[in-house]
């Protein structure tokens, strides 16, 4: 015996009552088989029941009694217990498959909580933070004299524009066959370009040769400041280093006057946001990388990029980048040379920092004056900041059109020289 029921949307479709019997007796919904067919066909999970689950047993261990397990028989047997094998060690260290002792069994683990700056921290305050956490003070714009240094025809390049054009249209239409290539692609390709041609002055002065390139390199700088204990380290960035530390920018007179200069607070907010706390570390402070003996001790400018897998950042952001990186190299440089005691220094390190984007500039100057970092009073630091300068607005491979008005022509459109100057400023510092 068969019969014909309405579907939920007024499709006739047989169904045997058997079938219906058997739905009600799942759910037990309703006896109207049309109303049980059609909740069953909504959501069969609305009528099944939840699978069972097998509580796990607890085993209980009796002193003096040694459990029968199915060990010997190599299979499973109802009725014996389950063998419990000693950790099988492979002789050797595998990173994938490494057994790693929990964080609260971590060595050294410390009472003191530590804040750490790396290479991925994006700071809610950018700059303002950055100077607190530094004991700096920010003076906008790069001194007049490093500037005057790409402004003397002796020091630059010939045909210079013409060849920075062709650095940025090698990175964005040569060097690869994409129609709009990722700033992962061109961004490092742009600032080897740029550094490449930096270098070719070294025929008219002979101090370039003393420097050297450092990639992949690590620092690590401790300090204590308002009674917390923070550490800037990681790999970040390309160093370029030196046989001779890069001159003093601000003299005796001027730092001396920065004691009278009030830091920036930015209450109720935490100078802590954003960093990363932790509980396991080690108080060093050095440059990792570099072994005592290194011909090129001294760090001279330090080249970041806004490409790879690391967040993206906002210029303030990147502006407190930079000074973080730039002081954890001036920090470790001067424990070197005058020791781990708070003091301030007799000789100022100076270390200066460039980022880029691919299109946009920023420079930074830091002059360590004081490791005295604890208090706001006293010596403070210097930071000379010129933050978003262009080098070129726009690079197109095919020109913009709008209603049949070429809005941007094809090529590089907007190429500032001064950003260039200041680029080519920095790199020439301590040599000219």
């Amino acid at each position: 015996m068969s019969t014909v029921i309405m579907h939920g949307i007024g499709a006739m479709r047989p169904c045997s009552v058997t079938f219906v019997k058997s739905v009600q007796c799942c759910g037990g919904v309703s006896r109207n088989p049309a109303v049980a067919l059609r909740w069953f066909s909504v959501d069969r999970y609305l009528c099944a029941r939840p699978p069972t689950r097998r509580e796990s047993r607890t085993v209980v261990e009796i002193p003096g009694l040694e459990p029968i397990t199915y060990a010997e028989r190599m299979h499973f047997v109802p009725g014996l217990a389950k063998p419990t094998f000693p950790p099988w060690h492979r002789g050797w260290h595998d990173p994938r498959h490494a057994v790693w002792p929990k964080y609260e069994e971590m060595e050294p683990r410390r009472d003191r909580p530590c804040y750490v700056f790396h290479q991925r921290t994006a700071v809610l305050e950018g700059v303002r933070q950055a100077l607190w956490l530094t004991k700096a003070i920010v003076k906008q714009g790069l001194p007049s004299q490093v500037l005057s240094i790409a402004d003397e025809v002796a020091n630059q390049i010939e045909n210079q524009d013409e060849c920075v054009l062709q650095a940025i249209q090698h990175s964005r239409f040569w060097d690869t066959t994409e129609k709009k290539p990722s700033r992962e692609r061109f961004c490092p390709v742009l600032l080897r370009d740029l550094l490449h041609l930096c270098g070719t002055l070294q025929v008219r002065h002979a101090a370039l040769g003393e420097r050297m390139l450092a990639e992949k390199y690590s620092v690590a700088a401790c300090w204590t400041r308002g009674g917390d204990l923070f550490q800037v380290r990681g790999q970040n960035g390309l160093l370029l280093n030196s046989m001779s530390p890069v001159p003093v920018v601000a003299g005796r007179e001027e730092v001396l006057s920065s004691q009278d200069k009030v830091l920036e607070t930015f209450y109720p907010i935490s100078p802590t946001i954003d960093l990363q706390v932790t509980y396991v570390y080690n108080e060093k402070t050095n440059t990792g990388s570099f072994r005592e003996g290194y011909p090129y001790p001294h760090a001279h400018t330090l080249y970041l990029l806004e490409s790879g897998d690391a967040p993206r950042l906002r210029e303030h952001q990147v502006c407190a980048k930079m000074i973080m990186f730039a002081f954890g190299n001036a920090l470790a440089r001067a424990h070197s040379l005058y020791g781990a005691e708070p003091r301030i220094l007799d000789q100022p390190v100076v270390v200066q920092s460039v980022a880029t984007n691919g299109r946009t500039f920023s420079f930074v100057i830091f002059q360590l004056n004081t490791t005295d970092l604890d208090s706001d009073t006293g010596v403070k630091n210097l930071v000379w900041l010129d933050a978003d300068q262009p080098l070129y607005e726009y690079a197109k491979i095919r020109p913009l059109i709008k209603k049949k008005v070429v809005q941007v022509p094809a090529g590089v459109a907007g190429y500032q020289p001064e950003t260039f100057k200041k680029f080519l400023a920095l790199y020439l510092h301590g040599v000219v």
